[in-house]
């Protein structure tokens, strides 16, 4: 069940979690406002009124935030916790879009117009999501420009990822959407080591094949010494190069 906070919730309630429970300026701006690319360019006073604005909800494992075919009308952030967004083909097998983690949003092309949403989003964990509804984002795009300027730049961002992911499950072997995922994530995490941040399952549908497929297919890029699969899902690789040519 979600959990909602705001400005005029009860502070001493245990569930609080960046939810305007705190009256020092700086603990306000360390939660949502201050992860946020859109938000955090923005002035102490400025990030203040955005906070009057915020409210937050929490939401168990599994639980969606919406669903495909329903009104979008809210922009949401993630304060903590994970959210997958993602797509039921006719046969209703799910198709992996994007993984949304701390500092990440959804829901901004709700921001500009009235629409439907064209895909879920669930909570891959305890989710703490910070929320905006279009009516008062509006008020703050005419007001500060500047927020406009960040969302295209997101949207462009959006869109080069989208575009690369098409082509690569169109045209490429699976083996190699598979290492240059690997090499990209480790580049991006700026690490060699690092737990996978979904379920193989998951990453099976996000780069379109199956679990089966991308557990032979990690086995193989161990046995080419490329990489070495550890417990808990952690891969460590050991050739960053190699990956990127397979």
């Amino acid at each position: 069940m979600k959990h909602n906070c705001n400005g005029n919730h009860d502070c001493n309630d245990n569930h609080n979690h960046n939810c305007g429970c705190n009256h020092n300026s700086q603990d306000k701006h360390n939660s949502c406002i201050n992860i946020v690319p859109i938000f955090n360019h923005l002035e102490d006073a400025q990030k203040d009124e955005i906070y009057k604005l915020i409210n937050s909800v929490k939401y168990k494992k599994g639980e969606l935030l919406y669903r495909a075919g329903e009104v979008a009308d809210s922009l949401y952030v993630v304060s903590s916790g994970r959210i997958k967004r993602y797509r039921l083909s006719e046969s209703g097998k799910e198709q992996l879009i994007q993984i949304l983690r701390v500092g990440d949003f959804t829901g901004e092309l709700a921001l500009f117009s009235e629409t439907i949403n064209e895909a879920y989003a669930e909570a891959m964990e305890e989710t703490w999501v910070c929320t905006v509804k279009r009516s008062d984002f509006h008020k703050l795009l005419l007001k500060y420009p500047s927020i406009s300027l960040k969302i295209l730049n997101e949207f462009s961002n959006r869109l080069e990822q989208s575009e690369k992911q098409t082509t690569r499950v169109s045209t490429e072997r699976v083996e190699t959407r598979i290492a240059l995922y690997l090499a990209e994530y480790a580049e991006d995490k700026d690490s060699l080591e690092f737990k996978l941040p979904m379920s193989r399952k998951d990453l099976a549908s996000y780069l379109g094949t199956t679990p089966e497929s991308i557990s032979r297919k990690l086995l193989e890029l161990e046995e080419a010494q490329l990489i070495i699969q550890k417990p808990q899902s952690r891969i460590k690789i050991l050739d960053l190069e190699g990956l990127k040519l397979v």
